[in-house]
């Protein structure tokens, strides 16, 4: 099981840290995957752009090769067991941890003026999503990782407290390395709402990705043979080694060594190998967030299979509570 926040346009960190895994994962286990616009009202309020978004991001998953008729595909707000879930959770969480949290001190100081207690037990939120349909395998990206382990705590204690019910979710990339694409600019991961131009997104038209590796900071030449790379160099062979060929890579890894490289071949290999990579995602994407019949059709059978997995697992929790009173 995992989810995409309905905010923003899906990037190649979105693709490369979980959707790839989503896709293998698919043919061999019992999936589901979901849009979380519950998840995104905790920073984004304003709602008039919100059915919008969760279309574009389940239109841009299906085109990155999610099929609906392997994994369950859903909108989180369509089950309203997870809310259930959710709630009883929170009565396992603890003011102190949450608030140690990673990515609340972050979007604490980002918004100031909307801290939230949904910002605050968004970890509580995952891990509902999670245990709902007991799931013990999570393919995540590395900036997932702490909330992860809280989501292992909620179940723990209530497994301790109530009766084992939930198994341990783990994250899972069928033994790679998780990871973390950085954003072009060198300052942390590619985001779907931080600096625009250092991110390219499924999204991007061929000019406009051109224009973005172009930005891209090269600033630091190699002084001597077979230097170490600097990080905002390193990004850039990171970049390509998602989506160039071996051969390319060697090339550049042997100019690079040999002090003959030119960033601007560099970069121009790159954002070509990035287009030929995207653009067909970007045009597929398109045709499918224009059939809204088939997105509807897509959201009400993927919910009527969560739900129907999300009802056995409460079923179960209430018994372990002892609030199966009739």
């Amino acid at each position: 099981m995992s989810g995409i926040r309905s905010t923003g346009f899906l990037h190649l960190g979105n693709y490369f840290g979980a959707i790839r895994n989503y896709v293998r994962m698919q043919t061999e286990f019992n999936c589901f995957f979901m849009v979380a616009d519950l998840h995104a009202l905790t920073t984004h309020p304003d709602t008039k752009e919100l059915k919008e978004s969760v279309q574009r991001v389940l239109a841009e998953n299906i085109a990155c090769g999610l099929d609906p008729e392997k994994a369950a595909l859903y909108c989180q707000s369509h089950v309203p067991e997870t809310a259930e879930l959710y709630l009883l959770l929170n009565m396992l969480a603890y003011k102190g941890e949450l608030e140690k949290t990673v990515t609340f001190k972050e979007k604490a100081r980002q918004h100031p003026d909307n801290v939230n207690a949904g910002l605050l037990t968004y970890p509580v939120l995952q891990a509902a999503d999670i245990a709902l349909h007991r799931a013990d395998l999570v393919p995540v990206g590395k900036d997932q990782e702490q909330h992860l382990e809280m989501a292992r705590n909620f179940v723990n204690r209530f497994n301790h407290r109530y009766g084992d019910v939930f198994p341990e979710p783990h994250a899972f990339n069928f033994g790679d390395e998780l990871i973390k694409v950085p954003s072009l600019d060198g300052g942390g991961k590619m985001s779907k709402s931080q600096n625009q131009y250092a991110t390219i997104y499924l999204s991007d038209e061929d000019e406009l990705i051109r224009k973005k590796i172009k930005k891209a900071k090269t600033d630091i030449a190699p002084e001597k043979p077979n230097s170490p790379k600097p990080e905002s160099i390193q990004n850039l062979f990171l970049l390509m080694k998602l989506v160039s060929e071996e051969d390319t890579i060697q090339k550049f890894e042997d100019d690079f060594n040999h002090l003959t490289i030119r960033y601007g071949d560099l970069k121009n290999q790159l954002a070509e190998d990035i287009i030929r990579f995207v653009s067909p995602i970007r045009e597929r994407a398109k045709e499918i967030f224009n059939d809204k019949e088939y997105l509807k059709k897509v959201m009400t059978s993927g919910a009527a299979r969560a739900r129907e997995s999300a009802q056995s697992t409460l079923k179960l929790v209430k018994s372990a509570m002892g609030m199966d009173y009739f």
